[in-house]
């Protein structure tokens, strides 16, 4: 698939503008904003700022640190990383309107200086060869189909002994997913891949891998929890991932909790580290 296509998928048009509109309604503007106000928008992945907060208290990140966010979209791990640990983060992702947009989510939460948001291709990072003290993604590998190509430019960038963590979205059994999804609306644009072969890329990068879990029965409450909001709400709420998946989001959500019931996906974090 085509990186262009990828980013296209994530375009929206007028992001920014909705964010300010859901944020209005909620009685809130950007010049009083907070991180854990942008929250809802702002964790595009499952679970949340619950699955953020679980995966990237792995890492061991601290406020020296400069870390890597690998395909950053909005920014939204980058501003929680800066905010909950101190560390300064730079990001980068395909799609150029997610950068934009992020850069002034980050200024409205005054973290401008201490995180950068680039636009450019994860498989050939603008980065200078062991610069990062550590790096993560979340919910990114579905859009690219060469891991090994991935993790090899990750390692490239990273400094002997920095960790890696992975939160993906992972095939676990064999079978037709049901599309649309958030990151795809048909599988010519998935690049779904089983948790062996995101080790087995991981490891030709030369990382080894230290830990894996499995966070399927987690998604399945957190989407169960997120019906239940929304039926007693009447619908979603001002401020929210919908925004970024369109008109279609409800559909997508609901498939996405669908093929992770049926065991055909799952969310699972793995946490690797390039040898000293």
């Amino acid at each position: 698939m085509s990186e262009d296509k990828v980013a296209r998928h994530y375009t929206h048009g007028a992001l920014l503008a909705a964010i300010e509109a859901g944020l209005g309604r909620l009685g809130k503007s950007p010049d009083g904003v907070t991180v854990e106000d942008l929250a809802p928008v702002d964790e595009f992945h499952i679970g949340g700022r619950e699955a953020s907060l679980a995966f990237l208290g792995q890492l061991q990140l601290e406020a020296s640190m400069h870390v890597l966010d690998v395909g950053c979209g909005l920014g939204g791990a980058a501003r929680f990383t800066a905010a909950q640990f101190g560390s300064r983060v730079t990001g980068i992702d395909l799609t150029r309107e997610f950068v934009e947009t992020g850069r002034d989510l980050c200024a409205w939460v005054g973290l401008g200086e201490r995180i950068s948001l680039t636009c450019g291709s994860a498989l050939d990072m603008p980065f200078d060869a062991a610069t990062f003290d550590a790096a993560y993604m979340m919910h990114v590998g579905m859009n690219n189909p060469d891991k090994e190509a991935l993790f090899a430019d990750v390692a490239r960038v990273l400094k002997p002994g920095a960790v890696f963590g992975v939160y993906d979205v992972m095939q676990t059994n064999p079978g037709e997913l049901t599309y649309p999804v958030p990151w795809a609306e048909t599988p010519a644009t998935s690049a779904l891949a089983s948790p062996e072969h995101y080790k087995a890329a991981l490891e030709a990068a030369g990382f080894t891998v230290t830990a894996e879990r499995s966070r399927r029965q987690f998604a399945i409450d957190f989407f169960a929890r997120m019906r239940e909001k929304f039926d007693s709400a009447g619908g979603p709420p001002p401020l929210g991932t919908h925004l970024l998946m369109g008109e279609t989001a409800p559909v997508k959500a609901a498939n996405m909790s669908h093929n992770i019931s049926a065991g055909l996906i799952a969310p699972v974090e793995l946490i690797a580290r390039k040898p000293h």
